[in-house]
């Protein structure tokens, strides 16, 4: 009688080569997710929208119309949509993929697949939801008359970045959170905190002028600014992009996905003795 046993592979190809044979599964979990999100609400796919929307409007108001703050010449409600939606994305995805392995934990202790799998799926069933929010986009700078350029072309990959940045934290926050459960109190408040010193309802433009390049240089090491700044760089006609800071911002989203994809890997092998 043959025996056959299945197991992770030890190399890193190995793993990779796994992650792509399971993609069916990537893929169901997905759907799975998706189709569960906003079941047995009343409105339903409404609140992917809604949340995001009184946002802006709040951020506008408070923001742009109290404080007076400058927004590179375009309407501020149209700047701080172009900041919101990136930024719910981001921190839907690291909320959503911090939670993937614990909420999975009856599928982790049964069978073996690549538990990267998980949190993946997470990041895509939130860019689901901020694929919806884009009509809102769509919506302020129809009414503001903000017309695209030739810049809009570049939005697929700063959506790109937002991936690898939301990925990151995502990965090494899932996995602290199996081993210390005390990460579901703080994954919230690193959120909450974390869109007021993000440059989502001020820019980073405002920023320099107050305390110089070194300011904006520091508010960089965010790395979330990079895909704010890019988002309104490509939407905002008349905003310009500070390279050296979108640079440093984007080369921490890096560092993050690494530090991530290495503690992940790591102690993936005592998940399903821990969860």
């Amino acid at each position: 009688m043959q025996e056959l046993i299945i197991e992770a592979g030890k190399s890193e190809a190995h793993y990779w080569r796994d992650l792509w044979r399971y993609r069916e599964l990537f893929g169901f979990l997905a759907w799975r997710d998706i189709l569960v999100r906003y079941k047995q609400t009343v409105i339903g796919v409404a609140w992917a929208v809604i949340r995001p929307l009184l946002t802006i409007f709040i951020g506008a108001g408070i923001f742009g119309t109290l404080a007076g703050l400058k927004y590179d010449g375009v309407p501020a409600v149209v700047s701080i949509c172009a900041a919101t939606l990136p930024w719910y994305f981001f921190s839907s995805a690291l909320s959503e993929s911090a939670g993937s392995l614990v909420g999975n934990a009856n599928l982790i202790s049964k069978i073996y697949f690549p538990r990267m799998i998980l949190p993946a799926s997470a990041v895509v069933v939130a860019f689901v939801d901020f694929a919806i929010t884009m009509v809102i986009l769509a919506g302020v700078m129809a009414w503001h008359q903000v017309w695209p350029t030739w810049r809009l072309l570049a939005l697929p990959l700063f959506t790109l970045l937002a991936f690898v940045t939301a990925m990151g934290p995502g990965l090494l926050f899932t996995a602290l959170n199996v081993k210390y459960r005390d990460f579901r109190y703080i994954i919230p408040f690193v959120v909450q905190f974390g869109q007021f010193v993000s440059p989502v309802f001020y820019t980073t433009t405002e920023v320099q002028e107050k305390f110089g390049d070194w300011g904006r240089i520091i508010v960089a090491i965010n790395p979330i600014v990079a895909v704010i700044d890019g988002f309104r760089w490509a939407i905002c006609g008349t905003t310009e992009m500070h390279w050296p800071s979108f640079a440093l911002s984007g080369a921490f989203s890096l560092v993050l996905l690494g530090v991530g994809v290495w503690y992940f890997r790591r102690t993936e092998k005592t998940f399903a003795d821990v969860i």
